[in-house]
């Protein structure tokens, strides 16, 4: 148990640093689609650094006059 907690842990790490590096935390307000992308790279992890390059496409509806 504790070998996999730390290989999910090294994962997220690896995630985090792969977001760090594409400047997804410089931003000071996000939206849909920035916090999808960011939650998406640090789950890929290491696959960040195999070609994948996760986005995510939000449309929020416009509020109604």
């Amino acid at each position: 148990m504790r070998i996999g907690s730390a290989i999910v842990l090294i994962w997220l790490i690896i995630g985090v640093v792969a977001a760090a590096e594409r400047n997804y935390f410089s931003n000071d307000r996000t939206n849909c689609a920035e916090l999808s992308n960011i939650t998406l790279t640090i789950v890929a992890g290491p696959l960040n650094y195999m070609g994948v390059n996760p986005k995510v496409k939000c449309n929020t509806p416009e509020p109604s006059k």
